[in-house]
């Protein structure tokens, strides 16, 4: 099969790639390189497989770029995975925001509508489409909040509420894609994500906190290291997920594409994979050997203070459940973060 992937060159992506390639699939990458690390990733992949993939630098804001590719490759399956994803950065730049992934999602679509209809759209959408969920009812915990109305996660019937200008952008592009599947045909199913993380993924301060923490506790092995900051208390809860596993949401999705097309789903690591700041702390303490310092700062806008995905649709659906443990995970992470820093 041919596969398109938007945004190939970032942490979800380049692994796809990785694994899509591994198997002679005819892998296809569009990426303007943007993203922290992603001409690495694009050098990683290179280094690994020479040219037996193909790779061309764009940006899905320009839809003459976008319309040429699809219309010339005609791919069997686009994963839309690029976007902006820093909320941070969407309430700077909301014009940014909205141009990358509102405008640059409903470019992907007009052009498989019109160039190539029979083309499957695998959507990466977000959590945050369901807004700060301030109205649900949270209990504090000793580490964490919980909602104890939804002991097995948040499914995907929740009412729809960007509250931010990232999660009304995603939100569009969520709501389009859902759409071209009700009007035109197209084969789409919405992947609403919750925390992923794992190798290839260079965290910064506003995106991917578990690698972001994992290289904060790496530098404060250094006995004279500043204390680094959170936002909250370190009570907020989210479930994660590893990049293995991730991977088989898009493989397994493919496979089932027939009695999918058009759905939408929570994906996540779920109940037994969630972790709050605090736990995540305490899990990298334990693997460190040392204590982590920090301080509290004020919480981030619209910030969620517990997403946890019921992940049973997806189950039911096409069989696919996590299989990596947060620990196994974390510990995996850590080592990976380790490397780059050695290698800087």
């Amino acid at each position: 099969m041919k596969w398109l992937i938007t945004g190939g060159c970032g942490f979800i992506g380049s692994n796809l790639a990785n694994s899509l390639i591994r198997d002679g699939e005819d892998v296809y990458i569009l990426d303007n390189l943007s993203r922290n690390g992603s001409r690495e990733n694009l050098g990683w992949l290179r280094g690994s497989f020479g040219d037996n993939f193909f790779f061309s630098e764009g940006d899905i804001r320009d839809s003459n770029k976008v319309d040429h590719f699809i219309k010339t490759k005609k791919p069997d399956v686009i994963v839309h995975l690029a976007g902006q994803v820093a909320m941070t950065t969407s309430i700077a730049n909301p014009r940014l925001d909205f141009e990358v992934n509102a405008q640059g999602t409903f470019n992907v679509l007009e052009s498989v509508r019109t160039y190539s209809p029979s083309s499957i759209i695998l959507y990466s959408s977000t959590n945050k489409v369901y807004g700060s969920l301030d109205y649900l009812r949270f209990q504090e915990l000793e580490t964490r909040y919980i909602l104890p109305d939804y002991p097995n996660g948040l499914g995907e019937g929740l009412p729809i509420d960007g509250h931010s200008p990232y999660g009304c952008s995603k939100l569009s592009g969520d709501q389009y894609v859902h759409d071209y599947y009700r009007i035109y045909g197209i084969q789409t199913v919405v992947f609403r994500h919750s925390s992923m993380y794992g190798g290839r993924q260079f965290a910064t301060y506003d995106q991917g906190w578990i690698g972001w923490f994992c290289q904060k506790s790496i530098e404060q092995a250094n006995p004279n290291a500043k204390a680094f900051s959170i936002n909250g208390n370190g009570k907020q809860v989210r479930d994660v997920l590893y990049a293995d596993d991730l991977i088989q949401v898009y493989r397994m999705a493919v496979a089932n594409i027939s009695a999918i097309a058009g759905n939408i789903y929570n994906i996540g690591g779920g109940m037994s994979n969630s972790l709050s700041l605090l736990e995540l702390f305490n899990i990298l303490n334990e693997i460190n050997g040392y204590s982590l310092h920090f301080f509290n700062s004020e919480w981030r806008l619209g910030d969620q203070k517990v997403f946890v995905a019921d992940t049973t649709c997806a189950q039911n659906d096409f069989k696919w459940t996590p299989h990596i443990d947060k620990k196994t995970g974390i510990a995996r992470m850590l080592s990976w973060c380790r490397e780059m820093s050695a290698n800087d």
